[in-house]
Formats: C-alpha cells, structure tokens, sequence
C-alpha cells in the first residue's frame, strides 16, 4: 500500500493544550506521525511518497471563505494583538447571543472555534496546509488504480466543518477527499469514522447530501467529545435523511460490542455501493489510549481491518486521532496490513 507523508507537518509544534483545567503540552504531537512512520517502515507496508500540491480550490469546494481567511492570518493577527501565549478562545457566540463575526482576533477565535483545547500557533496553517495535500495526493493514487492508500495526515481534521475548529482539527482533510472524489467523477462516496470521538465537522459537511453516505462508531456524545453531536437520531436532512448513520456506544465498550455497530454500518456502505471509500482512521479506541474510554486491543485493529478489506472498495485511510504513543503505529499498521490481505483477488 502506498503511504502518503510530508514533513510539512512538523510545522506544528503547539505547546499548550486546554485539558482538565491545565495547560499540558498536547496529546495531539508530532511523536504521533514518527510512531506510524516507523511502522509502516518495520513491516514494510509500501512504498512512502511525497505529497504534491493541489492548491486551494479543492479546500475551497468544502470550507467557507472567510473561514479560511481567519485561518491563515489568526497567529499572525493573534502576535500583533500583542498577546504572548499560544492563541486559545476565551468566548463563544453561544445560546441567544449575536452571531456576528467581530473585527479583534480574540472574537474571531470565538466566533470560528467549537472547543477551546486546541490552540493556534505559528505554522499550523501551513501543516493543515500540508495535511490536505497529503490526503489528496493518496485519494489520486485510488483514482489510477490502486485499492487502498494510506494519508499519514498531521493535524487531523474530522471535527472541522465548513466554518469551524476543534479537536486539533483546522482543515477536513477527510471530507476535502470525499469531495474531490466527487469532483474527479465518482458519483457516491462513502466516508467511515472509526476514531473513537464523532467526526462531527464531516457529519456537518455532508449532512443534507445524498451523494456522500457518513458512518460512525464512536464513544456516546452524552459522555465523550465533542458532547453535542453523534447521537443516534442524526440521520442527515432533506436529501442527506438517511445517509448519516450514527452508533454512539457506551463507556468501557469491548470489541465484541464495537464489530457488531461496525458489521452494521459496513452494510449499509456496502448497500450504498460507493465508488470510493473514505475511512477516518482514528486509532484512539485502543484499550489504554489516555482520552477516550473503548477497549479494543492492537490485535482488534487488525480485525477490523478484514472486514473493511472484505468489501473490496478501494479505500483511502486517513489518519486522524490516536494517543497512546507508543502504540499507535502498531494498531494503524493492523489495519492496513490486514485490510490489503483481506482484498477479494
């Protein structure tokens, strides 16, 4: 399987994060990316390429405009302001209030921010930049033939909208894929969430659609993040009703209870009978990752993997969550090795 990897993400290196009423240095670091790397060298999954450019039409096709202006200028508009730490919102447009986007930076990390863990600092433009490349140049690999390919994206981008960040998430590389798919001539494409916190920015995106099918197993949003989106009644709206499908599970969730919502959701793909395949590879469901609460084990990850492989969609990975360092080359590379052996010949 080819592996697409820039080091253009190397370019964020956040030093704070928001989390449990501290500052910490981030759970979402750049040790994450070298984890994978690694493995995907010790097994030799395949051959690891560089990204090329694409520009920003095909961002563009799934972001807002004025969304993406904040985006680029927000650290430099944050340093001008004077303010010394790395750029975190401190309000929000919430329930009854005005939404209106204000002119001083502090507003617009306000107005464009749906969680406060995730801070701006210098370079995170351009690895977001670079991430979306990353994912574009492997979903063209599906396009001239190949069955599967792997995006090693950093930062990730499932919680990001149109018009929103949040979860590390800046720019949808996931979605941003899905789109170009369409765009290149696929007349559907399927998106697969498998990080344990709901993809909500894709949800959004692709909510009132009927040419792009969202799934998602993820940890139940009345216990886990993102809280306000992922519950099982979300089933998408006007021509999109029908084609988001949500499985929130419980906290401590095992793999027996995870396979059978996936079996499911693999189904209803399979039913919908995409060109493509778009899979959120987020590898935090594993048993000792430090923010979520399923149970899978690394051997877990290569189950599921089969099953994935068994539908004989060509599939592009894109990395998106997974925290428990030291393990989360080994349950990615699970994946993909098992999804390439369980391909029909």
């Amino acid at each position: 399987m080819i592996t697409v990897y820039s080091d253009s993400h190397l370019q964020r290196q956040a030093k704070t994060e928001l989390y449990g009423g501290q500052l910490i240095p981030p759970h979402e670091c750049p040790e994450r990316v070298g984890f994978v790397l690694d493995q995907i060298r010790t097994v030799a999954l395949g051959e690891v390429v560089a990204p090329v450019s694409f520009g920003m039409e095909p961002i563009r096709r799934v972001h807002d405009a004025q969304y993406l202006e904040f985006l680029e200028n927000a650290w430099k508009d944050w340093s001008a302001a004077g303010y010394k730490g790395e750029a975190i919102p401190t309000c929000w447009p919430a329930r009854r209030m005005v939404q209106k986007r204000p002119l001083q930076i502090d507003g617009k990390l306000g107005y464009y921010a749906a969680s406060s863990e995730s801070s701006i600092s210098e370079g995170t433009w351009l690895a977001a930049l670079g991430a979306v490349d990353v994912a574009l140049t492997a979903a063209q690999y599906l396009t001239q033939g190949h069955r599967g390919a792997f995006a090693l994206c950093r930062p990730p981008g499932h919680h990001a909208a149109s018009d929103l960040y949040c979860g590390y998430c800046f720019l949808n590389n996931a979605a941003i894929a899905a789109q170009w798919l369409r765009d290149f001539g696929a007349e559907r494409v399927a998106v697969l969430d498998v990080d344990f916190h709901h993809g909500n920015g894709t949800q959004d995106i692709f909510y009132d659609r009927s040419d792009v099918m969202f799934v998602s197993v993820h940890g139940d949003p009345a216990q886990a993040f993102p809280h306000f989106m992922g519950y099982a009644d979300e089933t998408g709206q006007g021509a999109g009703e029908g084609y988001t499908v949500n499985y929130p599970l419980p906290h401590g969730a095992d793999f027996g209870v995870w396979s059978e919502a996936l079996a499911d959701g693999l189904t209803k793909i399979a039913a919908f009978k995409p060109d493509y395949l778009v899979v959120s590879l987020g590898v935090d469901t594993f048993e000792r990752d430090p923010i979520s609460f399923f149970k899978l084990a690394s051997k877990d990850f290569s189950a599921y993997g089969e099953m994935i492989g068994r539908l004989g969609i060509p599939t592009l990975f894109v990395l998106e969550g997974g925290y428990a360092v030291a393990e989360i080359g080994v349950n990615a590379v699970n994946v993909l090795t098992a999804y390439e052996a369980a391909l029909p010949r």
